[in-house]
């Protein structure tokens, strides 16, 4: 056996493999940010729910996976899933700026959640992969198999729509407010 042998097998030994417990551990212990991932990515509760499943599924059946990337790999499989059951496209012919279908998650005047859950599928999908798990636009565009453009396009686009329903929630004062100097 040769020394790059030796120590590719001695590494596979010694390497603690994430068990079936860990990954049963590691979706209890993150259930809350996990199953808030799946709803951000598919914007509907029930998708949610199944991505969410199939992603605990996946990651059961998965071997060779570091113990350390356990976290790290449960949530590529719940943006798998999600990106499976969603069919987010990037490349669909002028998508310009309005917001998508209308959405009873993102109705929810009370939700701060109300102007990502109601972007376009791929806008979302962008915007919860880069801007808030901090993926790499490189890996993005990977994982939605589109170009780097079609990734920053599709940010830019969120952050504008975000930034524009933000804007004009802000600046709305309740008509039982009064504005001016108390005396």
């Amino acid at each position: 056996m040769s020394w790059l042998n030796q120590s590719l097998h001695l590494a596979r030994r010694t390497a603690q493999y994430a068990t079936t417990e860990d990954f049963r551990r590691l979706f209890l212990e993150q259930i809350d940010n996990l199953y808030q991932l799946s709803l951000l990515l598919t914007a509907d509760q029930s998708k949610a729910e199944k991505c969410f499943v199939d992603g605990l599924q996946e990651a059961l059946d998965s071997n060779n996976i570091f113990r350390d990337w356990a976290g790290s790999w449960a949530k590529v499989v719940i943006i798998k899933n999600a990106i499976r059951v969603i069919q987010p496209r990037g490349w669909e012919p002028n998508p310009g700026l309005t917001m998508s279908r209308p959405n009873e998650l993102a109705d929810d005047e009370s939700s701060t959640l109300g102007p990502l859950l109601a972007l376009g599928d791929f806008d979302r999908f962008v915007f919860v992969m880069t801007v808030l798990e901090t993926y790499t636009d490189h890996d993005c565009a990977v994982l939605l198999d589109c170009s780097l453009a079609d990734v920053r396009n599709g940010r830019v686009r969120a952050l504008e729509l975000i930034g524009h329903s933000v804007s004009a929630h802000r600046f709305a004062i309740p008509a039982t407010m009064s504005v001016g100097r108390e005396n």
